[in-house]
C-alpha cells in the first residue's frame, strides 16, 4: 500500500512569496497522478514536500496514514526522478543504478540482483558497462529511472523526466513510463507543464495555478467540463475559443457577442436566466464546430471570413474572425476555402460552455 494524502499543505518562503497554498487531496495506492500547470504555479514544490526537500510552512502530509512532515528524505521511502538525469559521470550505468543500494548497506547479492532486474525492465542490459557520456538522452533517462526502481520505493516523483528530450524520445518515454506503471504497480506522482503529458498518462490531473489546485478529475472529465476560465484555457491545444458578450431575454434568451448571435438551448435556459443583461464568457473548443446545420432549428450560425489556414496532415486549423471575435476552428474534414474567404459554422449545442467574468468559474 501507499497512498498520500495532503491535508491543507501550504508552502511561504521568507519573503511572503506564496508558492503552494491549502493544498488538499488523496493520492491513492497505485495510482498515477499529473501536477500540470504553467512555470511557477508551485508544482515543483508541492512534489518537493513530498520528497522532503521542502519544509511544509502549514498543514500535513500523509504516508499510509503515517504524517511525515518530521521524517527525514532517506526515511520516506520515496523516490524521485529529476529533470537533468543527475548520474554521475565517472561511474558506468551499473554503477549508477547500484550506489543508493551501496549506501543502505544492501549485500553484494542483493544489489547485483536488483540492478539486473531493473536494467532487464528498461532494457539496459547491454548498456551496464557504458558511462553516461556514451548514452543518448533516452537511454540517460531510462538509467536515472533503473537508479529510482531498485530501491523498491512506495512512490515515484518525477519532476518534469521528459523536458531534455526531443519530441520523437518524448512520445517513445511516455509509453515506456505508462508500459512501467503497469508493471510495478506502483504510486506516480509526476510533474509537467506539457498538457499533452498530462492528458496521455495520468489516471487523475491535478491543474494547478499561483500555487491554488483550480481542478481534479480524469483527464477527459477535466478537457469536456473545466471547472474555470484558466483549466478551460489551458487544457486542450489549440485552447478553448472564448467569446466575451451579453445574455439578453427579450422575446427569447439569447448570447449576442461582436460577430454573432445564438439561441440559448432549452436544457440549459434556467442556469443563464439570472444573467439578463450581464457580462459573461461562451466558450467553444476548436473541434466543437461543424459546417451542417442542426435540425432542431435553433439559432446558432457563425458566418466568419477566413485569416488563415494550417494544414496539419490529418487536420486542419482555420484562424477566423467574425466581427471583433477570433477564434480558431479545428477539422478533419476536407473543403475549399481561401484566405480572406467567409466560411459559416454551426456550434454543437452539448458542447457550449459558459463562465461568469466576474470569478471565471463554470456557470454551465
Amino acid at each position: 500500500m501507499a497512498s498520500l494524502e495532503f491535508r491543507n499543505v501550504s508552502k511561504s518562503y521568507d519573503n511572503d512569496v506564496v508558492a503552494v497554498k491549502k493544498a488538499k487531496f488523496v493520492v491513492k495506492d497505485k495510482e498515477f497522478i499529473v501536477l500540470v500547470g504553467p512555470s511557477g504555479c508551485g508544482k515543483s514544490t508541492l512534489l518537493r514536500m513530498i520528497a522532503g526537500l521542502e519544509k511544509i510552512s502549514m498543514g500535513s502530509i500523509y504516508l499510509d496514514g503515517k504524517k511525515i512532515n518530521d521524517v527525514s528524505p532517506k526515511d520516506r521511502n520515496i523516490a524521485m526522478v529529476f529533470q537533468n538525469y543527475a548520474l554521475y559521470p565517472h561511474m558506468t550505468v551499473y554503477e549508477n543504478m547500484a550506489f543508493g543500494l551501496k549506501l543502505r548497506k544492501y549485500s553484494k547479492y542483493e544489489i547485483e540482483k536488483r540492478v539486473h532486474e531493473a536494467a532487464e525492465l528498461l532494457e539496459l542490459t547491454d548498456l551496464l558497462k557504458r558511462k553516461p557520456k556514451a548514452l543518448s538522452g533516452g537511454q540517460r533517462q531510462r538509467v536515472a529511472l533503473g537508479r529510482a526502481i531498485v530501491r523498491k520505493p512506495a512512490v515515484f516523483l518525477f519532476d518534469e523526466p521528459l523536458s531534455n528530450l526531443d519530441a520523437k524520445l518524448r512520445v517513445q518515454m511516455r509509453l515506456e513510463l505508462n508500459k512501467l506503471h503497469k508493471k510495478l504497480q506502483t504510486t506516480i506522482v509526476y510533474v509537467t507543464h506539457d498538457q499533452v503529458e498530462a492528458m496521455t498518462m495520468g489516471d487523475r490531473i491535478i491543474i494547478m495555478k499561483d500555487g491554488i489546485i483550480q481542478q481534479i478529475d480524469t483527464p477527459i472529465n477535466v478537457y469536456n467540463n473545466p471547472d474555470n476560465l484558466f483549466v478551460a484555457g489551458f487544457i486542450g491545444s489549440p485552447s478553448m475559443n472564448f467569446f466575451k458578450g451579453k445574455i439578453n431575454k427579450f422575446n427569447k434568451l439569447t448570447f449576442k457577442t461582436d460577430g454573432f448571435e445564438i439561441d440559448i438551448p432549452d436544457e440549459i435556459k434556467h442556469k443563464l436566466m439570472d444573467y439578463d443583461e450581464s457580462e459573461i464568457i461562451l466558450g467553444i473548443r476548436p473541434e466543437h464546430f461543424t459546417r451542417r446545420k442542426s435540425k432542431d432549428g435553433y439559432n446558432i450560425k457563425i458566418k466568419a471570413n477566413v485569416e488563415l489556414i494550417e494544414p496539419m496532415g490529418s487536420e486542419t486549423y482555420f484562424y477566423l474572425v467574425a466581427g471583433g471575435s477570433k477564434f480558431i476552428y479545428r477539422t478533419n474534414e476536407m473543403f475549399e476555402a481561401s484566405l480572406g474567404s467567409q466560411i459559416t459554422l454551426y456550434p454543437k449545442l452539448d458542447r457550449l460552455h459558459f463562465y461568469s467574468v466576474k470569478n471565471g468559474k463554470v456557470i454551465v
